[in-house]
């Protein structure tokens, strides 16, 4: 071995290191760590990708043949109750618009009337408090008159009604006499159900013999005498003779105009009722 040999000193480790290190992997300190990372994110991508796969099949698969429905059965029984049967009377029907009860074409042998207008309504007493509609107000006056020429003297007792009047006339007298509504009926009509609430009828009393006032007995009167003879040529009537088509009590008092249209059309039912 030659001095030269010797002088030399043998290569560092870092030396023959960077000489074996192909120079693309030089560049990285620790070529393992790399390639390990780059594995890494290569699995994270294909799970990622996997994973929107999955869920796009399974979005699929509900769409076109409802496999995975959102909610199970018992829930959608929970949310979705099902509808209460409209049998039930404890519950309504939030769809269902309850009925308005007809009202009766016939109640207790009365038929349905309706209120008379106020504005046509005129007095037919210096007080104003007997009231008839101005057709029915004005042939009564002729009648008062033209009895008064034969000596007879009407005292009007009562013409329209309210239908508040006419409350207090069946329910609270039925309650103060203890008729039952049958009973009462025979009498007097129920609310809504009343000749008096048209304008068109009047109970008529006699002037000089008032005891007989809204009593059968007044047959007997020099009044009725004459409405009974005279009365149709003024366009009034008897509404409730003995043995009426509505089975109400006789009436000798109660007398009710059928002169123009409108009160004809008013009492039609009334005349083609059967007995």
């Amino acid at each position: 071995m030659d001095n030269a040999s010797l002088s030399r000193k043998p290569p560092q480790a870092s030396e023959l290191v960077a000489d074996e290190i192909p120079e693309a992997v030089r560049d990285h300190p620790y070529p393992e760590v790399g390639q390990s990372q780059s594995k890494k994110k290569g699995l994270i991508w294909k799970l990622l990708g996997l994973a929107a796969l999955a869920f796009g099949v399974s979005i699929w698969l509900h769409l076109n043949f409802n496999l995975f429905p959102a909610t199970s059965q018992a829930e959608q029984t929970q949310q979705n109750p099902a509808p209460t049967s409209s049998a039930s009377p404890s519950v309504a029907s939030p769809a269902t618009t309850p009925k308005v009860p007809a009202i009766p074409e016939n109640l207790l042998g009365h038929l349905p009337y309706p209120e008379a207008p106020a504005k046509d309504l005129v007095g037919v007493t210096s007080d104003g408090s007997v009231k008839l509609r101005s057709s029915a107000a004005a042939k009564y006056q002729e009648m008062v008159n033209a009895a008064a020429a034969s000596g007879i003297y009407f005292a009007p007792i009562s013409g329209f009604r309210s239908l508040q009047d006419q409350q207090h006339v069946f329910f609270d007298v039925k309650a103060e006499r203890r008729q039952n509504a049958s009973k009462r009926a025979e009498v007097s009509a129920p609310p809504g159900y009343s000749e008096h609430h048209t304008g068109y009828a009047i109970d008529i009393g006699d002037g000089t013999a008032p005891e007989h006032n809204l009593s059968p007995s007044f047959e007997n009167t020099e009044a009725f005498k004459w409405l009974e003879a005279n009365a149709v040529a003024f366009s009034f009537e008897m509404s409730f003779p003995k043995n009426n088509r509505q089975g109400v009590s006789y009436e000798p008092w109660h007398w009710r105009f059928v002169g123009d249209k409108q009160s004809l059309e008013t009492f039609y039912k009334a005349h083609s009722m059967k007995k």
